[in-house]
């Protein structure tokens, strides 16, 4: 998958994290950039400045200050302890309102630690560096996975939202190189799982954006078994679709795999993967009746020329197909194509 073009990375993430409206901070057609960290980096920082221009956000910070005014609430232990009182000096504590929230030291932060990739071109270091130093009232902090989740957020500082899924996604893929201190950003798109996860999202979310008229998410499916001893149901694993596409006539269930190829070989003969034609098979003899139309489809990325769509019937003349999606062709191609798969 390394032939996918940048642009198109972009809008796939833009689409799984549900940030459309955003995806403009940067126009990728015309901005001449070939990789993740530069792109990142410059998503960044046009999306920081702005941040600024609109107005930074602020949030009442707690302070603790020893001070002849006093301010807030009295702390007594302390002010007894180093004997302030005696000298007109008192330990206090209050809430600041002022830009050090925790949403800017992330971002703050994220520009500093991209400043240690060697990969950063000269352009996107010039930028980084100059919103650094305008950004200077904001302390860094250590930046770790758990701190994305003491972020909150509300209605009018959404934007941020944005801003920080670049932040995180820079934090779990910016790794030390050999070099003192110098890092090096991972091709993230070596690991399958990520990519499952990112392609599964970005299938279900481009759907729930672009065809009206349909409920668009994932299904449970209900085992259609009965178990001669209730308490044995509970042993039996959740069957839930990838994602699943229903209007008033028609129910169409997309499966989405990740995988180098969607063949496997026997004795230099290729087949379609056993394990993925298993599963489509399970969701067809375990769906209820319906008297609405429905397919199936096991979608497959490419990053080369698709493979002509396999269709087939299964006994009671129900439709499953499987189809691969080029991602290596101009944007408004997968958007057509995607279309197409269900139209």
């Amino acid at each position: 998958m390394k032939n996918i073009p940048i642009q198109n990375i972009y809008f796939l993430l833009c689409y799984a994290w549900d940030k459309l409206d955003e995806r403009g901070v940067v126009d990728v057609d015309s901005a001449g950039i070939t990789d993740l960290i530069n792109l990142f980096a410059r998503v960044l920082v046009n999306g920081t400045n702005h941040l600024l221009k609109r107005g930074f956000d602020r949030g009442y910070i707690l302070e603790r200050e020893e001070t002849r005014r006093f301010r807030g609430k009295l702390m007594f232990a302390p002010s007894l302890q180093r004997n302030l009182l005696r000298h007109g000096r008192a330990a206090c504590e209050f809430d600041e309102l002022n830009h050090n929230v925790l949403h800017n030291r992330i971002i703050k932060s994220t520009l500093v630690r991209l400043l240690s990739n060697d990969e950063l071109d000269k352009t996107s270091r010039q930028h980084v560096r100059e919103l650094c130093r305008r950004l200077h009232e904001i302390d860094a902090v250590e930046v770790t996975s758990k701190l994305f989740r003491n972020v909150t957020l509300h209605r009018n500082n959404l934007f941020y939202d944005f801003l920080l899924k670049i932040c995180q996604f820079i934090h779990e893929h910016l790794l030390p190189s050999e070099g003192p201190g110098a890092r090096y950003f991972r091709d993230f798109w070596r690991d399958e799982k990520a990519m499952r996860s990112l392609f599964e999202k970005f299938v279900r979310n481009f759907y729930r954006q672009n065809l009206p008229g349909y409920d668009v998410g994932r299904e449970n499916i209900k085992w259609q078994w009965t178990s001669i001893d209730k308490q044995n149901d509970q042993w039996l694993p959740t069957m839930q679709t990838d994602v699943t596409l229903e209007s008033g006539t028609e129910k169409i269930i997309v499966d989405c795999k990740y995988t180098a190829s969607l063949f496997q070989e026997f004795y230099d003969t290729k087949k379609f993967q056993s394990e993925h034609l298993y599963q489509i098979n399970a969701y067809l003899t375990q769906l209820p009746f319906s008297k609405k139309n429905f397919r199936a489809v096991l979608l497959y990325p490419a990053a080369a020329a698709a493979f002509a769509p396999a269709d087939y019937l299964d006994s009671i003349g129900r439709r499953f197909s499987i189809h691969t999606l080029n991602l290596n062709q101009h944007w408004s191609k997968i958007h057509s194509d995607l279309l197409d798969l269900v139209g």
